[in-house]
């Protein structure tokens, strides 16, 4: 197995591409790439495509996000979340739970938001946070950002009431900023809100029950007698298979399409296929008209082979390659 998709669940502390540096040691692969950065604070889902699945990055950047978040009422940061430095402290009292479940069920459909200082957003060719860094001002547009569901768990006023805390859990677009929910809805409050603590719970069909640990990797690698100080290769090892998804995991929602050999010898030349040349076609449930394009294959996963993404062309009326990931040599010897 040379390509696949690792569901790694990213602690707190390390960036995405912290991430990625320590699968290189323990898979011995250089060609890795996350589908989406998690801020170091973050802990939670981060799916790692491996040599040829990173070409669906941006297919599974459209893939709805799942984050459980605990924000800290009466605080507000430069980072907006609790590791940054503390701009206002503010008194609390008098603020009841219906008073913070009004103001985040607003938070639904589509919303806009101004992205914080310290992201990775570029303005002009800079980063937001260079320009945070070196105390510099700019202009930052509000984005559209869509929200599908937000729901408060758990409501802490116990306690002290200056240390008023909201768990809630959020599905969302991509670019949608979490901290900047919490900021935003201590403005509308009237005492201000930073982000405690944040964990993906889901990215697409990627969901933190399934993840795995860079300790557990790791373990395994060791177990099979596999060295960190060896060379890097191109093939996942043996050992660490089971952890490994197919490229066509995550892309459960676009339609399917079934070919003979035949046909899909000419998808992978190149050529657009005629619906009526299909043996089976299936329409997605995602918004676009894209389809996961297979080979019939009775040794295959299934008794079929991944070979790529075709979308419909209005103008042929046909399906179009838009990624290929088989080759001739991948199609089987049915029907010659």
């Amino acid at each position: 197995m040379k390509d696949g998709i690792l569901n790694i669940y990213k602690p707190s502390g390390m960036t995405s591409n912290d991430v990625i540096y320590k699968l290189r040691k323990i898979l011995g692969i250089r060609k890795l790439g996350h589908t989406g950065t998690l801020d170091p604070l973050a802990t939670g889902v981060l799916p790692v495509c491996i040599g040829k699945a990173t070409r669906v990055c941006e297919y599974m950047d459209e893939d709805v996000k799942k984050y459980r978040c605990t924000m800290v009422l009466g605080m507000e940061t430069d980072t907006q979340d609790v590791t940054g430095e503390i701009l206002k402290m503010r008194d609390t009292w008098g603020l009841m739970p219906e008073d913070v479940q009004k103001v985040l069920e607003s938070f639904h459909g589509e919303i806009e938001q101004r992205p914080p200082m310290y992201s990775a957003v570029r303005v002009k060719g800079r980063r937001l946070y260079d320009y945070a860094r070196a105390g510099e001002e700019v202009e930052v547009k509000k984005r559209k950002v869509h929200i599908k569901s937000l729901e408060v768990e758990f409501i802490d006023f116990a306690h002290d009431s200056n240390s008023k805390k909201v768990t809630f859990t959020v599905e969302c677009s991509k670019g949608t900023y979490i901290r900047t929910i919490c900021h935003d809805a201590g403005q509308a409050l009237g005492c201000g809100a930073a982000m405690e603590s944040l964990e993906r719970l889901a990215s697409g069909r990627f969901t933190v029950e399934d993840a795995v640990t860079l300790e557990e990797l790791g373990e395994a690698a060791a177990a099979a007698g596999l060295s960190p100080e060896r060379k890097f290769g191109e093939e996942i090892p043996q050992a660490l298979e089971k952890y490994v998804y197919g490229i066509d995991y995550p892309l459960a929602s676009f339609g399917e399409v079934l070919l003979t050999p035949d046909t899909a010898r000419k998808f992978i030349d190149g050529w657009h296929i005629a619906y009526r040349e299909c043996i089976y076609v299936r329409e997605p449930e995602c918004g676009r008209r894209a389809y996961r394009m297979y080979v019939q294959n009775p040794e295959g996963p299934g008794g079929k082979t991944f070979l790529g993404v075709a979308f419909h062309s209005e103008k042929y009326k046909k399906l179009v390659a838009d990624k290929v990931f088989a080759r001739n040599d991948d199609i089987p010897p049915i029907g010659d």
